[in-house]
């Protein structure tokens, strides 16, 4: 369960900075890994409206969205953003890595591909402003809605707070701890009630990047899905992501893992292994399944098609039984 905060004040230790740490600790105390991008602080350049996104799916500016950002939303359960108000919306800070997303809603609507997480990606704002005004975050809301439906996440819910300047003036609110609670609670206990499947290969390139694809399209909801490689690749394999857009699903920006990192989420109660040979990994009480599937690395695209296919049978299967 992954958790990735955004944070979009450029004020360190200000007000929207101890309301998503304290979001972030609630989430690791329900057993989430976090990460917060101070966004201030990273290369994340203003969109120059190429319109390759549109034509190609992707954005040829070069820096941390393309490095980092896009993969971390993709990989995110929840993202939760976290902003003052700067003239009734988002600071431009964070505003530049929402125009950037493009990139996604054009995967999205004009290229037709869903995110393995579609389903299940959910999304939060926090934000505080200086004043009272009846309609302080009605552009905030709008623009947060739009994000959120570019990169394939529900817009669930925010916590807002007004007349909020001084240091340390979230702090001393009297209701901003049991508000935290509550908000983290809703959306993180009925992810904690998912079953942990992990499924593995050799370089976590190819088979068990289309198995956690199609587990997590298909019963993410039901399934926490981790997958990772005894000895990964330094990138997934291309064949498999155009394989795997023939079926809509879109593994664009899918990062490849080691099966220790992938165990690091948590111990599975089902394994799945495919070809990771003496390092398939082993949880005490897991459920151990071997799928014996043929490598497709270096075959050409037929054969990718074939494994795709076989592997979305047995996925499907398993998902019934697990669910």
């Amino acid at each position: 369960m992954r958790v990735l905060g955004l944070q979009g004040s450029p004020r360190k230790n200000g007000n929207n900075d101890y309301l998503l740490q304290r979001f972030m600790e609630a989430a690791e105390g329900h057993g989430a890994l976090t990460r917060t991008l101070w966004v201030d602080r990273m290369d994340i350049r203003p969109c120059k409206e190429f319109t390759t996104c549109e034509k190609k799916g992707f954005c040829p500016i070069d820096d941390a969205m393309k490095q980092e950002v896009y993969a971390l939303i993709r990989e995110a359960d929840v993202i939760v953003a976290a902003t003052p108000i700067f003239f009734y919306n988002m600071t431009a800070q964070l505003k530049a890595l929402v125009d950037r997303c493009q990139t996604l809603w054009s995967r999205k609507y004009m290229l037709k591909l869903k995110d393995p997480g579609c389903r299940i990606r959910q999304g939060y704002l926090l934000s505080t402003a200086a004043s009272k005004g009846k309609n302080l975050f009605e552009g905030l809301h709008l623009t947060t809605h739009y994000f959120y439906d570019a990169v394939d996440a529900r817009y669930v819910g925010s916590l807002t707070y007004r007349e909020i300047e001084g240091k340390g003036e979230m702090a001393a609110h009297p209701t901003v701890a049991a508000d935290v609670a509550a908000a983290v609670a809703a959306l993180l206990k009925p992810l904690e009630r998912r079953r942990r499947v992990l499924f593995a290969c050799r370089e976590n390139a190819c088979r068990s990047q289309m198995a956690a694809g199609f587990a997590q399209y298909l019963a993410g909801d039901k399934l926490e899905v981790l997958y990772g490689g005894s000895s990964p690749a330094e990138a997934v394999n291309p064949l498999m992501v155009e394989a795997m857009a023939e079926k809509g699903i879109d593994m664009y920006f899918r990062r490849t893992r080691s099966i220790d990192d992938a165990l690091a989420e948590g111990p599975p109660g089902v394994i799945v292994t495919m070809g990771c040979e003496e390092n398939c990994p082993f949880a005490p009480g897991a459920e151990r399944v071997e799928w014996q599937l043929p490598d497709p690395a270096g075959a050409p695209l037929e054969t990718m098609r074939r494994v795709r296919d076989e592997i979305e049978r047995r996925v499907g299967e398993l998902a019934a039984r697990l669910t």
